[in-house]
This record gives structure tokens, C-alpha cells and sequence, in this order.
């Protein structure tokens, strides 16, 4: 050995020694005392590796590896909390198991992509739980959750929180009212008897990506990647959700990509196909999933808000519609990789169709919004539903969309828009229900208790049926009458509405035969009250008559 290899030898084996001490996990702790199905689990992890930023996966990942008591492997990305480059960081695990029995699980951690650690194999056990877990496809009709049971949502959007300087015309001092915040809203949709909302992750709400500007007195200002006060806002919102029993479907949206937010700037239209653009929005998800992916509150992933509407922001120069159906394929596929749990998927457009974006694999439900035409719904919810053979959302609706007018002057319109929508949904082939827009003018005026009218129907029916819907074929002798009818095991229910400005006395025939009828209640859609009817048989076929709805007014009738 020559004597520049003793002077280069040592300290070579010593760079060799420290790297190989640099990447390794040194504890893993659970924390749940108990572990039971459908509820969270959590660990801490202590970790040391290198990193410039532990939230980009191409520099450092760590993954909890698992074996279910079926057979099932699954991935559970875990995420970053604090610590250092080079020394003893913390790192957190949640996890929702979906079956009882023993799991087998370790934790294993990569360095620019390559597995370099591994910790020691153990288990837990995981009692039997009497919650549902997490929402599924079902069918046209209904979601299904882990446990079976059947699920239709009921609610409204409840985008965000109160702004900091709203800039409706004629509202603004009531949208800036700080109570409307998810502590307060939250318990008012479910005293009202909703089940499920729509709310975004943007620059004035759950900011989870920019670091000031948030036009919102609830965030901070930070440098840190992802924002520690939304990030907090985050949790509450989760954990709030999960203990009302009430869902969301939380919209992604594109995040930020502005390098004064410390993110890779590219153009909107760059965003879509540029490789560092789509690899940093692939670390914004895995985020989100390994953080917030345990909660059964999260009723579905929704990538974006009226994607049509960013396609076309540059109206003489539009996104091409293949490449942002490209990329929703892309990462619809990504997240249904990632996301353990199989948690619903789904994108929005306002009202343009790009082609292909409603036949992409990994896409459960279509969605688009509807304004200034209620009844449009079941008809649009039916014919999407037949073309593209997955379930169909309306994810917004209203009387009105634009925010300059003063929605007093037709308020009644607003209202009778916001009740029909449901009633609408209720007997169309949808598993969510159109949820209305404005959600504090109708929380000032007090409409959306109504939303319990509808919800007392929504669970007779899935009580009756367990889940089974199937349309009865039915008729108004009466002009200008619009009927609906379904089946749901036993019962048929049938909704009628009469939409003139004076009274009727509809005669409602339906194809179901007479004598296997024993009992008719009438529902009255705005007291919520119950009166029996009169079965009519006439040459075999079933017949309502003999009653009156008064203008724009609707009922629904039980058999």
C-alpha cells in the first residue's frame, strides 16, 4: 500500500460508515393503545437520512409495508413532521385497517428511489368495529361502504370559509362573517340532516401549498413547504368531519406552481404535461393521502373545479383538451396506486365535455355543474349515466351563478331552486345528490333546513331497499305535473310537483299493479307531515287522485 492510499483509505471507509449510519430507522413506536377496524392507528417513526426536502419522494420516502389478514400487500405512504437533514427526524404513520384480524407490517425507507433500510418485521391485531370505513363504488344509485351498507350523500358545498374580503356585490358583508367557519357549519348540515359537502384546498382556503397571500385571517405566513397552519386547519377539518359522521368530497385543485410559493414555475398549460410539473404534483398527493388518506371522512377525491373553465382561461388559445385528459388519467391511476384505502375519484367541468375525460379508468364518477336550469338535472344525470356507464354528480346548482346580482330581489326563486334540486337528485340515478351553491344566503335565510325534508325520505328509501333502486314507469293525466317514481325493495315512492302558479288536482298513474297496494301515505315536501290516501284501481292500473298541491308545491306519496 503506497502512501497516498493510507492517507485516501481511511477516510473513504469513514464517508462509507457515515453515509450507510445516515440512512437508517432507528424506532417505530405505535400509539393507539387499541387498534380496532374502520379507526385510525398511528406511529412514530425516528428516522436519520439526508434530504434537501423531505417531502419530495425522489429524495426520500418511507413506506409502511403491509400484510391484511386476507393475503392483501398493501403501501401506506408515511409523511414528514420535524427534525433535521442528517439527524434524527420525525415521521408519522396512519392507517385505517379495513379488515379484522392480524396484520404484518414493516417500514421501509428509499433514497433517490432506491431502498436502502428496512425495519424489522412485526404485527397487530385489529378487533372487530362497528363503524362502516370508507365509501366505494356501488352502483348508478348508491355508494357502498367497507361494511356493505348502502350510502347516497345529501348536502351542499361549503367551498370555504368566511374570506378575509369577499368580493360579491351585494353580500359581502355577510360572506366575511367570521362565523362561517367548518365549526359552525359543519353542525348546522348535519342538524339539518345532511351527510355530505364539497369544499376546495385553495389560495383562501386550506392553503396547503402558498405561503402568504391568502386573502383569509385564519393562515400564517410560513416559508415551510407546505403550510403549518394549513396543514393544522387540515386536521380540525378532518377530525370535525370524522366525528359528525359527515363526508366530503375534497377538491385538489392544481395547487401552486409560482416559485415565489418555492414551487417549480411552469405556465398552466406546462402543467399539464411538463415531467417536473406532474412529478411535483405527485409529491402533493402522496402528502395529502399518507396525512389524510386514514379518514372515512374523505368521500372522494376530486382533482378539479370546472377544468373546462381553466382549459379555456385563454379563450384564443385553449389547453388541448387530450393533454389535461392525459394527465387526469395519469394521476388518477397514481392515486389509486398510492391510496391504500380505494377511496372514490372524480374531476369536475362547469359545462364543456372534453373528450375521453368521462371514460378514464380510474375516473369513479363524472360531475358537472348546473345553473339557471334545474331541470336539467335527472335529465342530464340519466343520459351521462347511460353514455358513459359510471355514476353521474351534479357537484353544483343553482338558481342563479352570478355573484354581482342582489339574489334578494328573487328570493323565493332562489329557495324553490335549492328544494327542487334535491328532490330532483332523490329520484335520479345519482349517489350524491346536486349540491347547491350559496351556502351562507341560504344559511341567513334559513333554507337549508329543509334539507331534512329530503333526508327523511332518502332513508326510507335505502332502509326499504337496502340500497335497491329501480325507476317505475308513470304518468300525470294533469298538464304541466312532473312526476317521478322509484322502487326500493317493498315500497314505491313517488314524488310530484306542481310547478303553476295555481292549484291542481293530478291524477298520477303508474305501471305497477293495484292490488298488491295496502297502504298510501302522502308526504308533504314542506311541513314534513303524513296523511293517508285512497287507493284508486282503474282496469288494473294504479292510480293517485283525488288530492290537491298547491302552486309550486310537491309531495311525495309511499306504497
Amino acid at each position: 500500500m503506497n502512501i497516498l492510499h493510507k492517507l485516501i483509505l481511511p477516510g473513504l471507509i469513514g464517508l462509507f460508515a457515515s453515509s450507510a449510519f445516515a440512512q437508517k430507522i432507528n424506532a417505530f413506536k405505535l400509539l393507539s393503545k387499541t387498534i380496532k377496524q374502520y379507526e385510525k392507528a398511528e406511529w412514530d417513526i425516528t428516522l436519520e437520512t439526508e434530504f434537501n426536502n423531505p417531502y419530495l419522494q425522489e429524495e426520500v420516502a418511507l413506506d409502511m409495508m403491509l400484510t391484511a389478514p386476507s393475503g392483501k400487500k398493501l403501501i401506506l405512504p408515511c409523511y414528514y413532521e420535524s427534525g433535521k437533514s442528517g439527524s434524527p427526524s420525525n415521521w408519522k404513520a396512519r392507517f385505517l385497517p379495513q379488515e379484522a384480524g392480524k396484520y404484518n407490517y414493516q417500514f421501509t425507507l428509499k433514497k433517490n428511489g432506491d431502498q436502502v433500510y428496512a425495519s424489522r418485521q412485526t404485527s397487530f391485531t385489529t378487533g372487530k368495529g362497528t363503524r362502516k370505513g370508507i365509501l366505494h363504488p356501488g352502483d348508478s344509485w348508491t355508494f357502498r361502504f367497507d361494511n356493505g351498507a348502502p350510502f347516497r350523500g345529501i348536502g351542499e358545498n361549503l367551498c370555504w370559509e368566511s374570506r378575509a374580503n369577499d368580493d360579491s356585490k351585494f353580500f359581502k358583508a355577510l360572506h366575511e362573517k367570521e362565523k362561517y367557519n367548518y365549526e359552525y357549519l359543519l353542525p348546522s348540515l348535519v342538524k339539518h340532516g345532511g351527510n355530505y359537502f364539497r369544499t376546495w384546498i385553495c389560495s383562501w382556503n386550506l392553503p396547503l401549498d402558498w405561503k402568504s397571500g391568502f386573502n383569509n385571517h385564519r393562515y400564517t405566513a410560513s416559508d415551510e413547504y407546505f403550510n403549518p397552519s394549513a396543514i393544522r386547519k387540515m386536521d380540525r377539518l378532518v377530525n370535525l368531519s370524522d366525528s359528525l359522521g359527515i363526508f366530503m368530497m375534497l377538491t385538489l385543485g392544481e395547487g401552486t406552481h409560482d416559485e415565489g410559493n418555492g414551487r417549480y414555475a411552469t405556465s398552466t398549460a406546462d402543467f399539464f404535461v411538463n415531467e417536473k410539473a406532474k412529478e411535483q404534483y405527485r409529491n402533493r398527493i402522496r402528502f395529502i393521502v399518507a396525512r389524510w388518506g386514514y379518514s372515512p371522512s374523505i368521500g372522494a377525491w376530486e382533482f378539479f373545479n370546472e377544468i373546462d373553465n381553466i382549459q379555456f382561461r385563454n379563450e384564443d388559445n385553449p389547453i388541448k383538451a387530450e393533454n389535461i385528459v392525459g394527465w387526469h388519467d395519469e394521476m388518477s391511476t397514481y392515486l389509486k396506486k398510492i391510496d391504500p384505502y380505494g377511496h372514490l375519484v372524480t374531476t369536475s367541468i362547469s359545462h364543456r365535455d372534453l373528450e375521453g375525460l368521462n371514460s378514464l379508468n380510474n375516473i369513479d364518477f363524472n360531475q358537472k355543474h348546473i345553473y339557471k336550469n334545474n331541470r336539467a338535472l335527472p335529465v342530464t344525470i340519466v343520459s351521462y349515466t347511460e353514455k358513459f356507464g359510471k355514476p353521474y354528480v351534479i357537484g353544483e346548482y343553482g338558481y342563479e351563478y352570478d355573484w354581482s346580482k342582489n339574489f334578494n330581489l328573487f328570493a323565493a326563486e332562489m329557495d324553490s331552486d335549492f328544494k327542487r334540486g334535491m328532490w330532483y337528485g332523490l329520484f335520479s340515478p345519482t349517489p350524491i345528490l346536486p349540491l347547491s351553491w350559496w351556502w351562507e344566503f341560504f344559511d341567513d335565510r334559513g333554507t337549508d333546513a329543509y334539507i331534512a325534508r329530503v333526508r327523511a325520505i332518502s332513508d326510507q328509501m335505502l332502509a326499504a331497499g337496502k340500497g335497491s333502486f329501480s325507476k317505475i314507469p308513470v304518468t300525470a293525466a294533469t298538464t304541466g305535473i312532473e312526476v317521478y317514481a322509484v322502487k326500493c325493495g317493498p315500497k314505491a315512492f313517488v314524488y310530484v310537483y306542481n310547478p303553476a302558479a295555481t292549484i291542481a288536482k293530478p291524477v298520477i298513474e303508474l305501471a305497477i299493479p293495484a292490488n298488491g297496494i295496502k297502504k298510501v301515505q302522502r308526504y308533504d315536501c314542506e311541513t314534513g307531515k303524513y296523511t293517508g290516501l285512497a287507493v284508486q284501481p282503474d282496469e288494473g292500473r294504479l292510480q293517485l287522485k283525488d288530492f290537491e298541491l298547491a302552486p309550486n308545491s310537491d309531495a311525495v306519496f309511499i306504497l
